[in-house]
């Protein structure tokens, strides 16, 4: 074959080809440019919402290390550090686990040395002075500050109160800088940060005690930041045990760490069942894109086909028209393209502190989104690929269409017809009319109805994720009544016994307001029980010292009525009255996120016995009554019923009757009570006031700030959810619209003869507007099937990977979205025909000539 130097003249006919169809490129640009505005913002919003959220978890968790080891002393430390895998390591020693300055009874103080590296990964940033140098200076936050009174000035005096090893020591330093509280912090902790000559100092004071008696004063944490945040689990594994150390908690060598579960990355790779439907929804979005760029591109070749057929007369290979058309929308794609990338990323930018609006951490963290090169390079390919991919089948029907189909081509009718006529006895119907209209190119009908079936798919699987949410789990989870009332030690972590109990006058004082309905105390202690060793089980993990006669501490509870119906069985039965009886107990069994119990940490089995020590308040620690009961059940362990500061073995409950029986002195932990609906916001406004005024050193915590969460978190989704689906629903309707469009345009000549052998205006529009219906019946069909079988394979499983959702199957926002596409479907076929009817009837009839 003699090769001809034509690339030229093939350039040539793109171009020109290309200048006459000024209407069919704004078309494809708008389509080009609304598919890659849609990667865009999706990429942006989801880059930059995850960004943010990874930001401000790390704000909330207080530090941005990949992984912690806890509670080490200096040999293990050492012996670490060195590992290949650690990029950097941070030495940070708690020199004091409590400061006890009355100022911190509602807002905890720690006291601790951190070396240049612990600052960095702390997020520690002074305003103004210098890092601790002098034995007496330290650094503090600013909120700690404001509490002791402190001014902010270099050299400024302050008194701490530090409990050491269960001895208080006060102690006089200096400010030698500050840095500004972070209130996106979760934990209400302020931070003061002393001198290694501090450390020095005092060396003999911090020895390291952790392991024979779970006091952490001493101890060393080391963050540690690996090259990435890829596989942070595995890697905090390999140094453990590649360092000569263990992950058995029972072994004599075992480290505590785990990994910092602010980090997105890790989620995902410990989830892999999260990936799937994830992947799905990124692969329909995908469908949507090539959906409507492959429509827009058949739509153009379709209504150009008769041009490519007379180019073929005149000896142009097929290899050449689809280069024509590659061409075509490779220079389309370079205008649509950047129009979508910088449109995609202002929306996306726009949008995403809308979606962050209502998540717990926007009112503390500040949303910022910087333009990755990532989000541009992404969208544009997959936007460049997406249109190459929906060119790819038009330009070979293009190609492979003889010049005789082409110049009689006909809407459908690509291909020779070897379908018998049909014969019909009911006349040239309307409604029949429209339905064969709409089977003569089933390819492109199709297409039309998932491009609009895909906009309401994900708005129904927007509301079924959000509708998903369970509010009872959410709540439950901290909460089983409306109000829970304590010390303020209590919700610091530091309930003991005596010294910090729930006063009866805070009890009352509740019990007098308006709406009071029912409440309950919950009486426990610190180390007033002890059960005997069980070498076979693993307890509650914790370590703990066995006493001078080889029993453990183990922790009761006594409920009243109210607190005492709420608890959650696990296994065995929850009767009151064998429990009112006194020879019945249940043992306390945490729970996971997700509810489940943790059984291999419980120590007795159902109807088995249980001997309880309880040990006398006198001089002799040792001396105690013994008590048998036998274990009626298992029960959840949650924040609402457990609280004691101390570490035990296990955990009991027993009515609060047969625990005051026990106990010489009961003492209140906790009161749990319920109100009346309307008057939640009054009792809240009363004990803030309350431990306020009368009693600052009590304090409470509700369900109504929970409450508020979670529905923020529906917001958020439905947010997300719906700006997704208006834009995918643009999408769908602009297909629409181009269907229709090429629909009428390639069958004007069809029109004028139905119109010159007696078929009038209105039954024409009547038969285009069925049409337009039938696309509304099957759009609906295929939403309701595709909607109801996406919230199986995506909704649900997502559901089930997070511990706060009961998965729903909605159908119903389908349903109230028909209504706007019956109007489309009426709408949309009349306007455009009105648009494209110019021409008189002989004008459309020479049109083949």
């Amino acid at each position: 074959m003699i090769k001809v130097k034509n690339s030229k003249a093939v350039r040539n006919l793109s171009d020109k080809s290309l200048k006459a169809n000024k209407i069919r490129n704004i078309i494809a640009i708008i389509a080009i440019a609304l598919t890659t505005l849609l990667f865009t913002s999706l990429f942006t919003m989801g880059i930059g919402a995850m960004e943010s959220f990874q930001q401000a978890t790390i704000r909330q968790v207080g530090g941005k290390a990949h992984a912690f080891i806890k509670y080490i002393n200096d040999e293990e430390f050492n012996q670490i550090k060195d590992h290949p895998l650690i990029k950097e390591i941070a030495y940070s020693r708690l020199l004091s686990e409590k400061v006890t300055n009355e100022q911190f009874l509602k807002r905890r103080a720690e006291f601790w040395y951190h070396d240049d590296v612990g600052l960095k990964l702390g997020l520690i940033e002074l305003e103004k002075g210098h890092k601790p140098v002098a034995e007496n200076e330290v650094i503090a936050d600013s909120k700690t500050l404001q509490l002791l009174g402190t001014p902010l000035k270099e050299g400024a005096p302050l008194t701490l109160k530090l409990e050491v090893h269960g001895k208080m020591v006060q102690r006089e330093f200096i400010l030698s800088g500050w840095w500004k509280s972070d209130p996106a912090a979760t934990i209400a902790r302020g931070q003061i940060y002393a001198s290694k000559a501090y450390v020095d100092a005092h060396a003999e004071e911090l020895r390291y005690t952790y392991k024979q008696d779970h006091d952490m004063t001493g101890a060393i944490n080391a963050d540690i930041m690996f090259d990435n945040s890829s596989n942070m689990q595995e890697n905090l594994n390999k140094v453990i045990t590649e360092s000569g150390y263990s992950l058995d908690k029972n072994a004599p060598n075992y480290i505590n760490g785990n990994i910092n579960w602010a980090y997105l990355s890790n989620t995902f790779s410990s989830n892999p069942e999260a990936v799937f439907p994830l992947a799905t929804g990124l692969l329909l979005i995908m469908l949507t894109g090539y959906l409507i760029i492959y429509n827009i591109f058949q739509i153009s070749v379709m209504r150009d086909i008769r041009f490519y057929g007379l180019l073929k007369t005149i000896g142009t290979t097929s290899r050449q028209i689809s280069r024509i058309i590659r061409r075509q929308a490779l220079f389309l794609s370079l205008i649509g393209v950047p129009v979508g990338l910088l449109a995609g990323f202002w929306v996306g930018k726009s949008l995403t502190p809308l979606l962050l609006m209502n998540t717990s951490m926007h009112a503390n963290a500040e949303v910022t989104i910087s333009p990755s090169p990532w989000i541009f390079i992404g969208s544009a390919l997959f936007a460049v690929i997406t249109v190459m991919i929906s060119a790819y089948k038009p330009s070979r029907i293009a190609a492979t269409v003889s010049p005789i189909e082409a110049v009689r081509y006909v809407d459908g009718a690509t291909k020779k017809d070897k379908k018998k006529l049909k014969k019909s006895t009911n006349g040239a119907k309307m409604p029949l009319m429209a339905r064969v209209n709409l089977g003569r190119n089933k390819r492109r009908t199709t297409l039309v109805l998932l491009s609009l079936s895909l906009g309401l798919v994900l708005l129904n699987t927007t509301f079924t994720l959000s509708q998903s949410l369970d509010m009872n789990k959410y709540v439950s989870k901290s909460h089983d009544t409306d109000f829970l009332i304590a010390h303020a030690d209590y919700f610091q972590e530091h309930f003991t016994g005596h010294d910090n109990a729930t006063t009866e006058s805070y009890i009352k004082a509740v019990q007098a307001q308006p709406g009071f309905e029912e409440g309950g105390r919950l009486y426990s202690g610190s180390n007033l029980f002890a059960i005997e060793h069980k070498d076979n089980k693993e307890g509650k993990g914790e370590i703990v010292t066995p006493d001078a006669r080889g029993n453990l501490s183990a922790i009761m509870y006594g409920l009243e009525d109210l607190p005492l119906h709420r608890l959650q069985l696990i296994d065995g039965e929850l009767d009151y009255g064998k429990l009112a009886s006194g020879k019945y107990i249940l043992e306390g069994v945490w729970l996971d996120d997700y509810e489940n119990p943790e059984m291999k940490r419980s120590v007795y089995k159902v109807g088995e016995k249980v001997t309880l020590h309880n040990y006398i308040d006198t001089a002799n620690a040792q001396e105690y009554t013994s008590h048998k009961f036998t274990v009626l059940g298992h029960v959840g362990i949650k924040s609402s019923n457990s609280g004691v500061d101390v570490a035990s073995y296990t955990d009991f409950y027993l009515p609060a009757d047969i625990y005051k029986t026990l106990v010489k002195k009961p003492v209140v932990m906790s009161y749990a009570f319920n109100v009346s609906d309307s008057k939640e916001k009054t009792m809240e406004s009363f004990l803030t006031n309350y431990t306020e005024a009368k009693e600052p050193v009590m304090d409470y915590r509700s369900k109504s700030t929970v409450i508020a969460e979670l529905s923020g978190m529906q917001k958020t989704t439905l947010m997300i959810g719906g700006t997704l689906s208006i834009i995918i629903g643009v999408i769908g309707i602009l297909n629409f619209a181009n269907a229709l469009l090429t629909s009428i345009l390639t069958r004007h000549q069809e029109f004028a003869i139905l119109q010159s052998i007696g078929m009038t205006n209105k039954q024409l529009k009547t038969m285009l507007v069925y049409e337009g219906l039938y696309y509304v019946l099957g759009t609906s069909i295929c939403s309701i099937l595709l909607g109801s079988l996406l919230s199986v394979l995506i909704a649900k499983p997502l559901s089930a990977q997070i511990w706060f959702m009961s998965y729903k199957f909605i159908i119903w926002p389908l349903i109230l979205v028909l209504p706007v596409l019956l109007v489309l479907g009426i709408c949309l076929p009349l306007a455009i025909y009105s648009l494209s009817d110019r021409k008189t009837i002989v004008e459309r009839l020479r049109t083949a000539e």
